[in-house]
């Protein structure tokens, strides 16, 4: 609770609650299926929720649907959901041991307008949404060229990026005005989020 006060993120009981249970059963799958490497409760509530939720403050308000590629145990993708239930989100995860808890989170936490997609970005067909996430999983470059395809006319891919964020930023081969950041600090950490929101090119 105290790390969304600090984020001035507001928030219900029923939304502690989910974490909560999010929160137990991913230590309970964790050990049989090692699906992170994080094994407190405060290095998962700061490093996975409170990192996956620092995505709220870049989220343009015209986002009505979300696609969380490389989902994992569901970072950024459930925190988002659990914090955003008007925000449909589809969680796109290749290995089938995650992606099975993405599907027994989606049965426990019982909220509509969550879904799970066992396969690879590149296999995904028919799907159209307003925000691409990930959470350091690609290059810049190389998440642009590959996500770009499925967001709408108006839609922004959003990346967290470590310190390497300046290299990667200079290799890029589009207008600088397409591409904002923010530097935001995780709370109860010292270290820096680097958010990254990309404009979905005009197409020529």
């Amino acid at each position: 609770m105290k790390g969304l006060e600090l984020l001035r993120i507001p928030y219900s009981g029923a939304q502690i609650e989910a974490f909560s249970l999010y929160l137990t059963e991913l230590k309970k799958w964790n050990r049989a299926y090692n699906l992170t490497a994080l094994k407190t409760d405060t290095d998962i509530v700061i490093k996975h929720f409170l990192d996956s939720l620092l995505f709220l403050k870049v989220l343009p308000p015209h986002v009505r649907s979300i696609a969380d590629i490389g989902s994992g145990a569901g970072f950024p993708g459930l925190p988002l959901k659990i914090m955003r239930p008007d925000i449909a989100v589809v969680l796109i995860e290749p290995v089938q041991k995650k992606a099975l808890f993405l599907e027994h989170m989606q049965r426990q936490l019982k909220v509509d307008g969550l879904s799970v997609r066992n396969c690879r970005l590149e296999d995904i067909h028919g799907l159209v949404v307003h925000a691409v996430v990930t959470r350091a999983l690609f290059r810049v470059g190389e998440f642009i060229d590959k996500a770009e395809r499925i967001l709408e006319e108006r839609g922004v891919l959003i990346l967290s990026k470590g310190p390497k964020l300046e290299d990667e930023l200079r290799e890029l081969e589009i207008e600088t005005s397409a591409i904002k950041r923010e530097d935001i600090i995780l709370p109860f950490e010292k270290s820096i989020r680097h958010l990254v929101i990309v404009e979905k090119r005009s197409q020529k």
